[in-house]
């Protein structure tokens, strides 16, 4: 009879045992972790949809896009206006060089907005392939601003909003589209500034020559002092020397006259 009882509780017991163990490793499994986002989708409802459309219908940037969010994938979509306008230079594109296009609006890297701000400088993209064909761009900062460089534009792309960010995929909104110079002219550099005007010299005092005292010109009565008094006899017979016959022919003219007179 106890045997009986013994494997009558068995019975009972030892399926509910069985079904508490089942249930206890069923808790202490880890949950699966969610799949990421559908990228397209979460750009469409952020604002980009003209640029997720671009991306849905081109085979290689939509797989590329979707296989990069597994390891972690930063995305850029021009908003719909510069999309927009961008499109009559888009429709002149080979196929490549538009999937090309469109994997340059992302990196293989996940960046929060913190991050981003502190990451600047030159980024690899998803359409880069190894030194063949770089498709680089240049992250910075203006102020709080973050920007993105290319060479074949001339402005700056500027970041509009955020539109999903969640470890590994951030998607932030941009104001242009993103030219890569492999696609497009480079942009002209600006001309460099005119050099300044040579600044004249300032014209130099001329030198002071120092001058000899010059002694005053003698004047006439100085030059008469300074005759010796043998000068001065000479000169002053050269001076008489013209007058002296006339006055001897008037001491003669009484003479002359008296003996007239007698004569007479």
């Amino acid at each position: 009879m106890r045997r009986l009882h013994l494997a009558a509780v068995l019975v009972v017991f030892l399926p509910l045992a069985v079904s508490a163990a089942g249930t206890k490793e069923a808790a202490k499994a880890p949950a699966a972790p969610p799949a990421p986002p559908n990228i397209t989708a979460a750009m469409a409802k952020g604002g980009c949809k003209a640029f997720a459309a671009l991306v849905a219908a081109s085979p290689d940037a939509r797989s590329t896009f979707q296989s990069a969010g597994d390891g972690g994938v930063t995305a850029f979509c021009p908003s719909d206006d510069a999309v927009r306008s961008f499109m009559p230079r888009y429709k002149n594109l080979t196929a490549d060089a538009k999937a090309s296009l469109l994997l340059f609006h992302a990196v293989p890297v996940y960046y929060s907005q913190r991050s981003l701000k502190s990451n600047n400088g030159v980024m690899n993209t998803l359409a880069t392939d190894g030194s063949a064909n770089n498709f680089n761009f240049t992250v910075q900062n203006e102020g709080e601003q973050v920007t993105i460089k290319t060479d074949a534009s001339d402005h700056a792309a500027r970041l509009k909003s955020t539109v999903y960010d969640k470890d590994p995929i951030a998607i932030y909104a941009l104001d242009t589209v993103l030219e890569p110079v492999e696609l497009f002219e480079p942009a002209e550099s600006p001309a460099p500034a005119p050099a300044p005007a040579p600044v004249a010299d300032a014209p130099k005092a001329p030198k002071k020559t120092r001058h000899r005292p010059v002694a005053d010109a003698p004047g006439p009565a100085a030059a008469a002092d300074d005759t010796s008094p043998a000068d001065q006899k000479k000169n002053s017979k050269k001076s008489a020397s013209p007058a002296a016959p006339c006055l001897r022919w008037l001491a003669a003219l009484p003479v002359a006259v008296a003996v007239a007179a007698a004569l007479a």
